[in-house]
């Protein structure tokens, strides 16, 4: 008991994922001496509230943290405390000598050290059950009011319906951009070439449209049907726009709850299918949209997100007749699953469970009753093979993240690339590329399908990127491992493979005890997508080389609060300062044919065209085209904001247009201060920025052709 006790005061000592979340943390482990706040008349007040809020959420408001509104994360509630203004501003400007507390007073302005006291001490006071309580009287079944809807006099092209037989051969229509990756595939290739190296740096921005709030950024992708675009911003608010003109035919704002939301408020994407626009909610609801309208057809809640700490900020994707999501939670005391719902009328079609129940294959990798929190999120998005059948899903990581004494086994089906029967959703295959993970390395990302020629016969490849720094290749027929290479340069959980995929040499992280893993947990790669281009064989991936000092906690599960086990501080990697990179690789061998190092991490998804143009764009906002063949970059413009989405490609009428969302606002870049103070003070936005060649430009290449 006294060791438990010793773990647990270090672990009111340690650093979280950000030193925001520090700062906030130290708030609460001292007496304040008084209710007061600053003297300023109530309309300055709540101007300072809701700006420290802005700084608060952005970081601070994940189930690994305090939680939304500085409850019910991992860390103790700031609710129900009280401080003084001097207090917090000493605190956040100096830091706390002899503890991970840093000074923020080159990273905040004292306007903004301001702003954050002010919130914080704007948090409710008194009972905590009274709080906890109010925060959550909202009905579980939520739909808008009047308010959230409206269209407009501009009327709306003729569309074609978009069936699953339509987006099984999306590739045939280069021209729309039908499902989150472009095609089933996730390659995020396009064969549109109007736009080429040799013409790329004539393109200029034709139109932008603001969604109005930029509080969570602008994280989507774009979806283009028929001459309409489908937009979806943060807070679930979703827009149909003119493709080439940007006016509105409709939006549609969802009717969020008061009270906390796990995981931020950036949305990923939306699906379309059979008439209907499918969007994922920050409460755990599935909505359908009439696409014409935008008003809504049907709306169903997948669990209640105040009991299970989980919600919905990916994009689905339609297969077949069905609408297939996944939910966050792998940071909560929650057991993971994946949905299939009926696209026309929302009813449950099948349910995966990520964590085996009893009875269940898999159940013997777990400990007593660990698998009833045992995370398993499938927080991004999945591919899907038609020809097998087979839908590809990402699994993330167990919970706790980082204590796994209590769950001692392989812990299936986390860290996993799992194949599901698209029509009942059962398992056809699995492998697990981090068994028992204690790094928080999860497989969640997607899995790109490659074919290639091998030996005169074709052969089915699944390439996926692992936050572990590493890359598998698997035969995606039946699972089998062919290969696993690092696309980056600072590894040191494990040193090699076996022929077989075995691993050798694990790093081993000690419970109580601070231990430099690399890469950092945010991952040799964030979630923002790779793309190949099968012109040119190659895969267009981005890396980050940075590590984390891991102290594993021992912490009671408390279904749906934040679970991560332990403390994680950034630092750089052993011999130079983090950085990121561009890479093109070979994605069956990993061999490199061509870098280009940046010195923030790459925030936004990478696009290759059959022009020979990789697309991409940074955290300090400029929307960027490199030569697919040797890396040279060939264009640059500034957004006015930091990007966090992914950029597609489309044509109406004969033109090539790039979409470009511009705004950051999730976890992981308000993380980064830690390393790269300066990146605190980018802009953010929420701005789609549309880019093609003048119009005599696009006449001549046309007539070329």
């Amino acid at each position: 008991m006294r060791d438990h006790a010793r773990q647990s005061k270090r672990f009111l000592r340690q650093s979280y994922w950000s030193c925001v979340v520090w700062l906030l943390f130290v708030f609460v482990t001292w007496q304040a001496r008084s209710n007061g706040g600053p003297s300023a008349h109530p309309q300055d007040q709540a101007a300072l509230v809701a700006q420290g809020s802005k700084l608060f959420n952005p970081t601070c408001s994940s189930a690994y943290c305090h939680g939304a509104n500085g409850k019910d994360g991992s860390a103790p509630a700031l609710q129900g405390r009280t401080f003084t203004p001097e207090y917090l501003a000493r605190v956040i400007t100096d830091g706390v000598p002899g503890s991970a507390m840093p000074a923020f007073k080159n990273q905040y302005s004292p306007e903004q050290i301001r702003q954050l006291a002010a919130y914080v001490m704007s948090l409710p006071k008194g009972n905590a059950a009274a709080v906890n309580s109010s925060a959550t009287s909202t009905s579980a079944a939520r739909r808008p009011g009047p308010e959230d809807h409206a269209t407009t006099s501009l009327p709306m092209p003729a569309m074609k319906e978009v069936t699953g037989e339509r987006l099984a051969n999306a590739a045939k229509e280069p021209h729309n951009w039908m499902t989150y990756f472009g095609t089933y595939a996730g390659q995020r290739y396009s064969t549109l070439d109007q736009i080429n190296r040799a013409n790329v740096r004539q393109i200029a921005p034709v139109w932008a449209f603001q969604t109005g709030k930029i509080e969570g950024g602008l994280n989507a992708t774009p979806l283009v049907v028929d001459g309409v675009m489908y937009l979806v911003g943060s807070y679930n608010r979703v827009f149909a726009l003119d493709a080439t003109t940007g006016k509105e035919f409709w939006h549609y704002f969802y009717k969020l709850p008061s009270g906390p939301i796990p995981y931020g408020t950036s949305v990923r994407g939306i699906a379309i299918g059979y008439g209907l626009v499918f969007m994922g909610t920050l409460d755990n609801h599935v909505v359908a949209l009439d696409a014409k309208t935008g008003r809504e057809v049907w709306n169903i809640e997948v669990e209640d997100v105040r009991k299970c700490g989980c919600n919905i900020n990916a994009a689905p994707i339609v297969v077949k007749d069905k609408v297939v999501v996944g939910v966050t939670g792998g940071d909560s005391a929650h057991r993971g699953y994946l949905n299939a719902f009926d696209a026309r009328t929302g009813k449950e079609a099948w349910r995966f469970y990520t964590i085996p129940g009893p009875g269940e294959p898999g159940f013997e990798t777990w400990e007593a009753e660990s698998w009833r929190f045992g995370g398993g999120a499938t927080w991004m998005t999945g591919t899907y093979d038609p020809e097998l059948n087979l839908i590809y899903w990402g699994i993330g990581n167990p919970s706790s993240d980082f204590y796994g004494s209590d769950r001692e086994g392989a812990n299936l089906y986390t860290g996993c690339v799992v194949a599901l029967d698209a029509d009942t959703g059962k398992l056809k295959w699995h492998y697990q590329e981090v068994p028992h993970d204690v790094y928080d390395f999860d497989a969640a990302y997607e899995p790109t399908l490659i074919d290639i020629e091998r030996n005169g016969k074709k052969q089915k490849l699944l390439v996926h990127t692992n936050k572990g720094g590493y890359v598998w290749v698997l035969d995606r027929v039946t699972g089998k491992y062919l290969n696993a290479w690092p696309h980056i340069e600072t590894v040191n959980w494990v040193k090699s493979f076996e022929k077989d995929g075995t691993q050798i040499g694990r790093l081993e992280v000690p419970p109580g005890k601070s231990t430099v893993v690399c890469p950092h947990w945010g991952g040799g790669r964030s979630w923002n997508h790779a793309a190949y281009s099968p012109r040119t064989g190659l895969l267009y991936n981005h890396g980050i080389e940075w590590c984390g000092r891991i102290t594993p906690i021992r912490q009671e599960a408390k279904e749906g609060r934040g679970f991560v086990g332990g403390t994680i501080v950034p630092m750089n990697p052993p011999n130079e300062p983090a950085y990121g990179h561009i890479d093109a690789f070979d994605p069956v061998s990993g061999a490199k044919k061509w870098t280009v190092k940046m010195k923030y991490p790459l925030t936004s998804s990478l696009l290759a065209t059959a022009g020979d143009v990789v697309f991409t764009a940074d955290i300090e906002g400029n929307f960027l085209a490199y030569d697919a063949k040797t890396g040279a970059q060939l264009y640059s413009f500034n957004t006015g904001s930091g990007t966090r989405g992914s950029p597609v490609t489309y044509a109406v009428n004969g033109r090539q247009y790039i979409a470009v969302p511009s705004g950051l606002g999730s976890i992981f870049t308000a993380g980064m201060g830690t390393l790269w103070p300066e990146a605190r003070n980018f802009q953010n936005g929420s701005t789609l920025f549309v880019f093609a060649l003048p119009e005599s430009a696009t006449a001549r290449r046309a007539v070329m052709r």
